[in-house]
């Protein structure tokens, strides 16, 4: 280890959500942190980026877990009073209502848990008693629990609904918005979407994912939180069962008493000196997301009719949440029009905004000449486009195209690229970490590994690892 290694209380490798939340709460009580982030801009898995003047969002379709004001003890309200955050400063609009919708069904998620309760009354009858005492028994639960309840949610959706397609259109946004499994959530994690999407519901600050990283910048600044950007870890030197430096990717090294790291655990566990460059291979997330965006113009968009929120799909008789053989599965999906949030008197987006996300193959994209990767890319733009067009009031090609301004797509191939995450899988490693411990006495996993889930779960866990083992003496 080099002499001139500056040392830290906490370093925190990546800027997403999490890193930068816990270098808050930690810099809130004096701790000297660093935070190092490879790419050039924070925000990790919910970032923006600029084409020309437009900003465009990728990761946050909604702020989860939005509660009215004077809520009592929901997540986002913890996470805002650990960071100091007043509401006011997150601008949260909630949404105008989304819904799940397959095989003719449709349940609505309007941040109002009885409209859901009765759409399942209309919609299964038969099992509406079954889901209320399903209800009752989750609500139970401590899903912030870091002792957490395993299993499977499928399975114990069959033993407690025995309906086949409610078990689907439960499990179809909740496995879209927060499962690393395939088929599957596992419980605790369905719990914590239960919450967030069921029992709470979506916002979105008006000018979407840069607010809530402005806020988080800010508040590093102002708690003396040093950042580097442009500044990955290329290795960390493992002795005596600790984490005992950081080789930067300059060269450069740096030493901390605590080592936070928000890059997954399989891509944290391949940094380390003592470990072989395919260790944990099968731990590996394999479900990766193509996203398209569309923009339109203002007025011909407000023209369409288009009135959701957010649409969780299914086309198929099934709901299957695997990693499709081909580039896209466009059977099953979500659909986001961040138009359609309460913004409030004389304030509309510039534009109309349509995203389509499908499952997606990693590696077949990656395999894709560069040529026919940008070919295929554009192609499944407007297949997912016309998928998602399939569930809103009828436009005409036409009239549609007419008003198009801009179009994007990002494949799993965009998100290994600019995160690191391998496969490019959102929701990173099959195992997660709840207590955010390694086998490193002072390396602790937070964000997507250690478990908790959307926006608002990333900065909670960057602030509950931090208070347990950065504060918690």
């Amino acid at each position: 280890m080099s002499t001139a290694a500056t040392h830290y209380d906490a370093v925190i490798i990546g800027a997403g959500m999490s890193g930068l939340a816990a270098a808050v709460r930690l810099g809130m009580f004096g701790r000297k942190v660093l935070v190092l982030e490879r790419h050039n801009a924070p925000g990790g898995l919910n970032s923006f980026y600029a084409r020309g003047k437009r900003k465009y969002d990728v990761g946050l379709h909604a702020l989860t877990n939005w509660v009215p004001e004077g809520a009592k003890g929901a997540p986002l309200v913890k996470l805002m009073r650990q960071l100091r955050i007043r509401r006011e400063e997150l601008d949260l609009c909630p949404q105008l209502g989304s819904r799940v919708t397959m095989a003719g069904k449709n349940l609505r998620l309007n941040n109002d848990y009885e409209a859901l309760l009765a759409d399942v009354a209309r919609e299964f009858p038969q099992s509406v008693d079954r889901f209320r005492a399903l209800d009752a028994w989750i609500t139970g639960l401590d899903e912030a629990a870091l002792e957490a309840h395993g299993g499977s949610a499928r399975a114990l959706l069959d033993e407690r609904l025995g309906d086949p397609l409610l078990r689907d259109m439960l499990l179809l946004p909740t496995c879209f918005y927060g499962s690393a499994l395939e088929h599957d959530i596992e419980v605790s994690q369905f719990a914590v979407m239960w919450r967030s999407l069921f029992r709470e519901g979506f916002a979105r600050p008006f000018v979407g994912v840069r607010q809530v990283i402005r806020l988080l910048t800010d508040r590093c600044r102002e708690h003396g939180v040093e950042r580097r950007m442009k500044c990955g870890v290329t290795r960390i030197e493992v002795r005596a069962g600790r984490a005992a430096a950081l080789v930067l990717d300059d060269g450069s090294e740096v030493t901390a008493d605590a080592v936070y790291s928000s890059a997954g655990a399989v891509e944290t566990m391949r940094m380390r000196s003592d470990a072989p460059p395919a260790a944990a291979a099968a731990e590996i997330g394999r479900l990766g997301y193509a996203e398209t965006i569309a923009t339109y113009d203002a007025a011909a968009f407000a023209g369409f009719g288009w009135q959701d929120t957010i649409i969780f799909f299914c086309d198929a008789e099934r709901f299957s949440y695997r990693a499709p053989a081909d580039l896209v599965d466009p059977r099953s999906g979500v659909v986001c029009i961040p138009n359609n949030y309460q913004y409030g008197e004389g304030r509309a987006l510039d534009e109309g905004w349509l995203r389509v996300t499908s499952l997606a193959n990693h590696d077949a994209w990656c395999a894709l000449p560069e040529a026919e990767y940008q070919a295929r890319k554009q192609e499944w733009c407007g297949r997912l486009n016309r998928v998602a067009r399939a569930h809103l009031p009828a436009v005409t090609d036409v009239a549609h195209d007419a008003a198009l301004t801009s179009t994007d797509v990002f494949t799993p191939r965009t998100v290994r690229k600019f995160t690191g995450h391998l496969n490019g899988a959102i929701y990173g490693a099959t195992v997660k970490r709840r207590d955010g411990r390694t086998d490193l006495s002072n390396l602790y996993l937070i964000g997507t590994d250690q478990g908790f889930l959307g926006v608002t779960g990333a900065m909670l866990s960057g602030i509950s690892m931090a208070n347990l083992h950065g504060l918690k003496a």
